[in-house]
């Protein structure tokens, strides 16, 4: 590698603004923030719901014809 072209590697904190965890992580950026993480994320969370997707496509399914 050639000297002094690569950017620095930081331990920095990642901030969710949803929930307000902070963790810390390696990256060549100074700070971090982020919609959502794996503390509020419904798929994580065990709180995403799969029953409305499923009317959607029996609807889709009813007004277009399919079977």
């Amino acid at each position: 590698m050639k000297k002094d072209i690569q950017p620095e590697y930081n331990l920095v904190k990642v901030v969710c603004t949803s929930c307000g965890n902070e963790f810390e992580v390696g990256s060549t950026a100074k700070e971090i923030k982020v919609d959502t993480c794996s503390n509020c994320h419904p798929f994580y969370t065990g709180k995403q719901r799969f029953a409305s997707a499923q009317g959607r496509i029996e609807k889709f399914n009813k007004k277009y014809g399919m079977k």
